[in-house]
């Protein structure tokens, strides 16, 4: 008999949203950390006291019965932490942020936005906490700032779990660049994700880089093989890095190359004037969306005659990396709209430059890294198996693809179609 699906308890009038949905959960997730620091900052200051016993007089003691707090994405659920006194002395936890009996916060026009930037600085931090609760809600910057130890001890731990539990089959790897400054050089973190034989895409390495430089990606990789990824990914996709690709060429010489068609458009169009860029734009996808590798190969020559006279440059740009643009043809074709760009990367982190646009001044790199770190966790929560997992399977056992399709062994062929001999 077939289970009946779950459905969520919704007040009377309330719509389902997705984005909604998740808003909540993570105003929720950040709620419930701050108001763990909280707990263990009021916990350390009683420390001292002890009981006849000798035993620590204030302990954890559960948690009080959940609450709403109305914002302006809706009710947040909230549940405090309690706790008890073993001396006979009055110890009670109260929360700065949710203030008892508040049920409804006060400046619910900014909510959203802050909710969505996830702001990680110590006023920006306090300004959305505060979009939650009550207005006259205090945040010390020392609660803050032991936040912001906690996420980067998380972060910490996670960059040097291990990763031999899977096989990787694919890589994505991309340098972000936040907009922001932090000492004296402009911050950019080196990015990798992977895709396991199961089809789970999982952030691999998010570590601070120079650059993109050689060695900065030689550091990540090599990493990446110390932790368990020994055996080399079969693609790698990017954008063109040089640095990436001759550390990749180092660390894993096996792996192949898939230029992004994405970075590599963006790329060509800026040789092309304004006017050209629609028609540009066009031939470049009758390339990449071509049913089969010589169809792309005469688009391809077709751009270069169409536009190499008078934008030799952009046609440079293009020819320069023709094979390693076409690799995904030897893919199976369920998976090439994943792995012809790093988009995977880029979608992630959208919300970095919709932040650094608003934040001026100076931030640490441990910050921006615990930062980025926690943007990436929550996004990778959202993610989809690969489209076409079950074709991962060949692809690790060497079973060639052409054009997308797996080309079958002529042997198997003719023991199909051989008919079956007489015995004498």
């Amino acid at each position: 008999m077939q289970q009946d699906s779950v459905v969520p308890f919704r007040r009377p009038g309330e719509v389902h949203d997705e984005l909604t949905e998740r808003l909540r959960s993570g105003a929720r997730r950040l709620l419930e950390e701050a108001i763990a620091v909280e707990l263990e900052e009021f916990l350390s200051s009683m420390s001292e006291r002890r009981d006849a016993r000798g035993r620590t007089a204030v302990v954890r003691n559960g948690f009080q019965p959940e609450r709403d707090i109305l914002t302006g994405i809706g009710p947040v659920a909230v549940q405090l932490p309690k706790v008890r006194s073993r001396d006979g002395e009055a110890a009670l936890f109260r929360s700065k942020l949710v203030p008892p009996y508040v049920r409804r916060s006060r400046s619910l026009d900014v909510a959203l936005p802050w909710l969505y930037l996830h702001g990680i600085s110590t006023g920006d931090m306090a300004q959305a906490l505060r979009a939650l609760v009550a207005s006259e809600a205090h945040l010390s910057p020392a609660v803050v700032s032991r936040l912001k130890r906690v996420w980067y001890d998380e972060y910490e731990s996670w960059r040097r779990r291990k990763l031999d539990r899977d096989r990787w089959v694919y890589l994505w790897a991309d340098g972000i660049y936040s907009g922001l400054r932090a000492e004296d050089a402009r911050l950019c973190v080196l990015v990798v994700v992977g895709v396991n034989e199961r089809g789970e895409k999982h952030f691999l390495a998010i570590e601070d880089g120079v650059r993109e430089s050689t060695q900065s990606w030689r550091e990540v990789l090599l990493s990446l093989k110390r932790r368990g990824l020994k055996e080399p990914p079969l693609l790698g996709i990017g954008d063109g890095a040089l640095g990436f690709w001759a550390a990749l060429d180092e660390v894993y010489p096996a792996t192949r190359h898939q230029r992004c068609w994405v970075h590599k458009s963006a790329n060509v169009l800026n040789y092309a004037p304004k006017s050209v860029q629609p028609r540009v734009k066009k031939a470049l996808q009758e390339i990449w969306m071509a049913e089969t590798r010589s169809t792309a190969r005469v688009a391809f020559d077709h751009f270069v005659t169409a536009f190499g006279d008078k934008y030799p440059k952009a046609t440079e740009c293009l020819s320069k990396d023709r094979e390693t643009l076409l690799a995904f043809y030897d893919l199976p074709a369920a998976h090439w709209q994943h792995v012809r760009s790093s988009n995977v990367i880029e979608s992630a982190f959208a919300t970095i430059r919709h932040r650094t646009d608003r934040a001026k001044g100076c931030v640490t790199r441990q910050t921006m890294l615990a930062f980025i770190y926690k943007l990436g966790m929550a996004a990778q929560k959202s993610w989809r198996r690969l489209r076409g997992f079950e074709h991962l399977a060949k692809v690790i056992a060497g079973v060639q693809f052409k054009d997308g399709i797996e080309i079958k062994s002529s042997v198997r062929r003719k023991r199909v179609h051989q008919p079956a001999q007489v015995a004498a």
